[in-house]
């Protein structure tokens, strides 16, 4: 039997471990996912010694960042954006040899592509933190401009929400949030985006998923914009970690 899992602290709910025992069990897969909640990255090594039957893991918060120097090798998207959230192990002369991947940009680049018009030739990325890092790097390869939106400026690519005006808001017609600014169980908060300044060539992409409609995204669409939550983001990033545990 093929072993999965997913590292991390706290883990808590898992979306990981339902998503793929059920599919494990609904396709007649050989195979189990389980939790490895580790309080310190310093205990990867021996998730690896004491699990010989693993063949891929999930990464997430926080050692989306500090599992990479534990690994042997980073594909492209991984390298680029700083951030591992799969693991690919593959036996070489009997020993595990750890690659990783990023499948949130995989996830993200197809949820919003089939959204995207002509027009959506630059994007505010809301929030500076890990996820925002991947969705710069999915919209940099759909060909958008961006610019990231945050408390404070940390460099020439960040903005502050003070400094958005009118005319930045016509020029940036997507907006992602990036932030957890909205999420259950402070669903009635938002990112204080000039909402008033939205139109119907606006694209507004949450990456929360709970509740269904944040207020990010109904504001948004009381101006007529285009709306959508992470959901499907959320789905493609995990059909995106079996296809790399498989290729």
């Amino acid at each position: 039997m093929k072993k999965y899992g997913l590292i991390g602290y706290p883990l808590g709910h898992s979306f990981s471990r339902n998503f793929f025992n059920e599919k494990f069990a609904s396709e007649k897969i050989n195979a189990e996912y389980v939790n490895f909640e580790i309080p310190t990255i310093n205990d990867f090594p021996k998730i690896i010694a004491e699990n010989p039957d693993l063949a891929g893991l999930n990464v997430t918060i926080p050692y989306k960042e500090q599992v990479i120097p534990y690994l042997d090798e980073l594909d492209s998207d991984a390298a680029g954006i700083g951030a591992v959230n799969v693991i690919k192990l593959k036996l070489v002369n009997g020993k595990h040899k750890l690659i990783g991947y990023n499948s949130d940009v995989i996830g993200f680049t197809r949820s919003i592509e089939p959204l995207l018009e002509p027009y959506h030739t630059k994007a505010l990325i809301l929030g500076t933190g890990g996820a925002s890092k991947a969705v710069y790097h999915g919209l940099k390869k759909l060909g958008l401009e961006c610019l990231f939106v945050s408390r404070g400026r940390h460099n020439e690519t960040t903005i502050t929400y003070e400094e958005l005006t009118p005319e930045l808001m016509e020029e940036y017609k997507v907006i992602v949030n990036c932030t957890p600014v909205g999420m259950y169980p402070k669903a009635d908060e938002y990112p204080h985006i000039p909402y008033h300044c939205l139109t119907p060539k606006h694209l507004l992409y949450d990456l929360l998923y709970n509740p269904d409609t944040t207020l990010f995204m109904r504001k948004g669409a009381e101006q007529g914009a285009v709306v959508k939550n992470g959901l499907e983001m959320l789905l493609l990033q995990a059909f995106g970690a079996w296809e790399i545990w498989n290729q």
